[in-house]
């Protein structure tokens, strides 16, 4: 398949076109490279370009005519939204409706786009069904779940299709070290956690007073190798003529949550591990300080995937996602010289 990944410089989309290059897709990136630089990339072509650049966004298309494109390139931080809603509907609204125009455009139809877990906001069962209501704690999730809705009229309309996956906390890093996940201001808690850990720091928890058996936030890991797959099998399924519904939707988790604390507690075992295996190059305490914070504005108590659909229908198999893996893979490369990733 030809595949154009928009957001590919970024954290999810650069594993995931590493790992359609190695599958032997025709791969190329489309980003504006304002929070990640090319050379990540290595060897994959790319084209430096904003969603809302319709010159340079047109004329990738025309000229490189992806089978399918991969639509990551989105702003994701929570709290951010709640601040600054302008920010996240103007690039992740009106970004993605140009995107989808100049596709259309281009004669191009098939979409993989890259949703979240919270469109559902706190939801109403758990595990989390993708036909649970849709009520968004948050600018983030609301702005995802505009798109997906508008995706689903432009099908009826257009005949565009479209698979969207909602996933739910990505993690870890490639099994080789050579990538992994590198969010400037990053907010995410268990490359956080890991920083703390490894510079001697004090951790800040945000919110102790959750509903959950701990009281800190339960969330579904699921390590970024499974969702590129998962990510590449809706690519495979929409070039199809298979009879199961395109223009849909698709949970992408493990169906087991951990929260917070599990999380501290699971670095601190792996650190612990690292220091047996290779003491020179573990930094910092083992242990880890925690300091307790108000709640951030826009968090949901708990989030746990149910994927059965994905499972059954895309045959899908998460290999990597369990915590430990998922937290050893990304200590590995957390420890590796950070010039090697940036």
């Amino acid at each position: 398949m030809r595949i154009l990944i928009t957001g590919g410089a970024g954290y999810i989309g650069a594993i995931t076109a590493k790992e359609l290059e190695k599958a032997g897709h025709n791969v190329l990136v489309y980003d504006h490279f304002v929070s990640h630089t090319p050379t990540k990339l290595k060897d994959i072509p790319y084209v430096k370009g904003g969603l809302l650049d319709k010159k340079t966004l047109d004329k990738t298309l025309r000229n490189f005519h992806p089978d399918v494109v991969m639509h990551f390139a989105a702003y994701i931080q929570m709290g951010e939204s709640v601040a600054n809603p302008r920010k996240y509907y103007g690039n992740n609204v009106l970004g993605s409706l140009s995107l989808i125009e100049s596709m259309i455009g281009a004669g191009v139809h098939k979409l993989v786009f890259a949703s979240t877990a919270g469109v559902y906001g706190n939801p109403v069962h758990v595990p989390i069904p993708e036909n649970d209501p849709k009520e968004p704690e948050n600018p983030y999730g609301e702005t995802k779940l505009t798109v997906e809705r508008l995706l689903k009229w432009y099908d009826k309309a257009y005949g565009f299709r479209s698979i969207s996956i909602r996933f739910f906390n990505a993690a870890g890093a490639t099994l080789d070290s050579s990538l992994g996940e590198d969010h400037h201001d990053e907010s995410h808690i268990i490359p956080s956690v890991i920083r703390a850990q490894m510079e001697g720091k004090e951790f800040k928890m945000f919110g102790n007073d959750y509903p959950t058996p701990d009281g800190t936030c339960v969330r579904d890991y699921i390590h970024v190798l499974d969702l590129a797959e998962a990510f590449r099998l809706a690519a495979v399924h929409l070039m199809t003529n298979d009879p199961l519904p395109m223009t849909t939707c698709y949970n992408a988790g493990t169906g087991h949550g951990y929260s917070n604390l599990e999380i501290v507690k699971m670095v601190e075992k792996v650190a612990s591990d690292y220091a047996q295996i290779d003491p020179e190059h573990v930094e910092g305490s083992q242990k880890i300080k925690v300091k307790f914070a108000p709640r951030r504005p826009g968090d949901a108590n708990e989030l746990v995937a149910d994927s059965s659909r994905l499972r059954s229908e895309l045959s899908w198999s998460p290999k990597y996602s369990d915590l430990e893996t998922i937290i050893k893979t990304a200590y590995a490369w957390h420890s590796k010289d950070k010039n090697d990733n940036y």
